[in-house]
């Protein structure tokens, strides 16, 4: 194993622990649902986005992370990671222990993807990762309609950027390939 692949490794290994540790605060945090005011009180008939929720993009020379929470804080719900030009993503969340599927829908497409899953050290449920292709049907509409949902059973939640950070979901995907 050569030096950068050891670097790479560390990482990889670093965002993961990162991740996990965000998800696990959030988990802990928000053990029920409740639905966030919108920013605006005019409906559109697609989803608004939450006072205090966006996406954000973090590239980093051959990475790049969109990521929907809380900015600075550990409440994230949905990480997304790639590296430059490959075509693929890492999909992470927290959920339900004994949760296996990553369940996304936008605008009318809907997709599972099986997820590795680990406990969670630092709260109760699951860290899960899974992968897909840029070119998966939920993640081109993603770009297309700018929101994204995760299911957790019964459970639906709306990740909507607001205004000024809607343009970093294409750069993200650009960056991917």
């Amino acid at each position: 194993m050569t030096d950068h692949d050891r670097n790479r490794d560390r990482r990889v290994k670093t965002t993961r622990l990162l991740i996990v540790a965000s998800l696990a605060a959030l988990a802990a945090a928000c053990s029920t649902t409740r639905d966030a005011a919108p920013v605006s009180g005019a409906s559109s008939g697609s989803p608004q986005p939450v006072a205090g929720m966006d996406w954000f993009y973090h590239p980093d020379a051959g990475e790049a992370k969109l990521v929907y929470g809380v900015e600075t804080s550990d409440d994230l719900r949905l990480g997304l990671t790639c590296q430059k030009g490959a075509g693929r993503l890492e999909i992470t969340t927290s959920a339900p222990h004994g949760t296996r599927e990553i369940h996304l829908e936008s605008g009318g497409e809907t997709e599972r993807f099986r997820a590795q899953g680990e406990a969670s050290e630092l709260a109760d449920g699951d860290f899960l990762t899974a992968e897909a292709a840029t070119s998966t049907p939920v993640f081109q509409r993603f770009r297309r309609v700018g929101w994204l949902a995760q299911w957790q059973g019964a459970r639906r939640e709306t990740y909507v950027p607001h205004t000024a950070s809607a343009p970093d979901i294409e750069r993200f995907f650009t960056f991917c390939g």
